[in-house]
């Protein structure tokens, strides 16, 4: 009905993997009907969307425990407005990939572009290759792990949530940022206004641990370095003009 059905094998036994092909089916009909799950009158738990071919919104709106692999690279905004799906894309993204997220897991194989996790509340985003600029824009909860590199501006005004960069970062990391945790464990360009590095403490280390858990990475947390706000920025003061 909504793709062709598989067998594919479950912990709990024998489920029905679909297969969307968007060769042959349209983006909005195959999103449609995942948004719709589970309350369709066929519930589907498990699919694969095919031949994306760049495409733009997909996987968009989710908001049930399905899980969807894609099997290629996307353009914007696939997998934004998550709400508890898993969502694995296997290949790169394009800009605002998970933006908007609420809960759930969403994972890149390959590279994001501008913006990835941008506003994210909840849940986590799993970049295995480099995240582009504005990385965690905004983020007001989400976690973000980045097996490679971020460009510059990334977690800008990130307000809560936890930006972990298993590489480098560029100039301009959390400028301006509330109450959110950046971890790197490679180089930083230049700190953003109000950003600074801060102490790592036993909690955090604790936290990194469960970040790389989740994310199926293995690597110390000692090797990361923790950075945040300064919070000279929360009420305007004239001495801190030239922080602005």
């Amino acid at each position: 009905m909504y793709g062709s059905p598989s067998q594919a094998s479950h912990i709990f036994g024998v489920n029905r993997m679909y297969d969307f092909d968007l060769a042959k089916t349209k983006l909005r009909d195959v999103n449609s009907v995942l948004q719709k799950q589970p309350l369709a009158a066929e519930s589907i738990k498990k699919c694969k969307i095919h031949n994306p071919n760049g495409a733009h919104a997909v996987a968009v709106g989710l908001n049930s425990s399905i899980h969807v692999e894609i099997e290629g690279s996307v353009g914007y905004y696939c997998a934004g407005m998550n709400e508890s799906a898993e969502v694995i894309i296997k290949g790169s993204a394009g800009p605002g990939v998970a933006e908007n997220m609420m809960s759930g897991k969403v994972t890149v194989f390959g590279n994001a572009s501008q913006y990835a996790g941008a506003t994210g509340h909840g849940g986590i985003l799993v970049i295995k290759g480099n995240a582009s600029s504005r990385c965690g824009i905004s983020m007001k909860g989400i976690n973000i792990v980045v097996g490679g590199n971020v460009g510059h501006s990334s977690a800008f005004m990130a307000q809560a949530g936890n930006l972990l960069v298993l590489g480098n970062a560029g100039n301009g990391l959390g400028d301006s940022i509330y109450e959110a945790n950046i971890f790197v464990a490679g180089s930083v360009g230049e700190l953003g206004a109000d950003c600074i590095e801060k102490e790592m403490r036993e909690e955090h280390m604790e936290l990194v641990e469960k970040l790389l858990n989740d994310s199926k990475i293995t690597l110390r947390p000692k090797r990361f370095k923790r950075y945040g706000s300064a919070r000279k920025l929360y009420h305007f003061d004239i001495k801190n003009v030239g922080l602005y």
